[in-house]
């Protein structure tokens, strides 16, 4: 008897794996999508790899091309290299005057830093907060000078600055390029500052705070992501800008290092050994700050992106 309910079980689930094998009854089978998925993963390495690739490779030609004897550039310009020297980057280094144009750059980019976002923090402050139908006007005034080149208004700026003495000056520069990203700044502080939930101000204003003090003390230290952002682009703005300078500074002491360096471009011949030294030479100081406060940096945008 034992035998036969043994013999009869077996027999049961033999049939019953017989038929989920073949798929007439039990359980849905299951399908793997890991194949799939690594696919997907693989072509998405693969692009970011070549994107990558893209990126680096125009900045490694450039440093190889600078290391290079002008003989050797000339010989095989996009061959294997045969000799090396640093005597390009002291010549550049000498002809560029690279000591005082860096910090002519540095006092412009940073004074204009400085005006530029406490300017834009000012007025997008009151601008995101006051509802009425001229609050509206001025910040789309605002936003519409973010589409007017600086080509267009050069001649009038050129103008203005002679009747005001303020020529060949930084003070003119500073202005000028405060002028030209203000739109920018007003747009990234009100739309950040429309984010910030008012209940905060309410508080401050129970606590007896003015709307001065409650920008400088409640507001201000919310600004820091998009004050990160906001000076990434303006301060690669300025610094590599050739036009402001070359046409608003005449004295060749108070040029920047960019208009310095390119200054080597001439209308018939390039010479690649001249020009790439003082370009790596122009962007360095630049390069080492955003390296040191990189985290910073990533921090403030990625916080100002998840804000809202």
């Amino acid at each position: 008897m034992t035998s036969q309910l043994s013999a009869t079980a077996q027999d049961t689930g033999h049939r019953a794996r017989t038929t989920h094998a073949d798929g007439r009854g039990g359980p849905p089978r299951r399908t793997s999508h890991r194949p799939a998925r690594r696919l997907a993963g693989g072509l998405g390495t693969a692009l970011l790899g070549l994107g990558t690739l893209l990126f680096v490779l125009p900045f490694l030609f450039t440093v190889v091309t600078s290391l290079r004897t002008a003989a050797d550039v000339a010989r095989s310009p996009l061959g294997i290299p045969h000799s090396f020297t640093l005597k390009n980057f002291s010549d550049a280094f000498s002809q560029i005057h690279y000591g005082p144009s860096t910090l002519n750059t540095l006092l412009i980019t940073g004074l204009s830093c400085v005006c530029i976002t406490v300017l834009g923090a000012l007025a997008g402050y009151p601008l995101a907060r006051i509802t009425a139908g001229w609050s509206t006007a001025v910040y789309r005034l605002f936003i519409l000078g973010t589409s007017i080149p600086v080509f267009v208004v050069v001649a009038p700026l050129y103008l203005l600055m002679r009747d005001m003495n303020l020529l060949d000056t930084y003070a003119g520069v500073v202005l000028i390029y405060t002028a030209i990203n203000l739109p920018l700044a007003v747009f990234f502080y009100t739309s950040f500052i429309r984010s910030v939930p008012a209940d905060l101000e309410e508080a401050a204003a129970l606590d007896g705070c003015g709307a001065f003090r409650t920008f400088f003390v409640v507001i201000l230290p919310l600004l820091r992501p998009v004050t990160s952002t906001l000076l990434t682009f303006v301060a690669l703005q300025i610094w590599n800008d050739l036009l402001v300078p070359l046409v608003f500074l005449q004295d060749p002491g108070k040029r920047t290092v960019m208009v310095n360096a390119y200054s080597f471009i001439d209308p018939h011949t390039v010479q690649p050994t001249t020009l790439f030294p003082a370009a790596l030479l122009g962007v360095l100081p630049l390069l080492v700050i955003f390296v040191f406060f990189q985290r910073q940096v990533v921090a403030g945008m990625s916080a100002g992106a998840v804000k809202s």
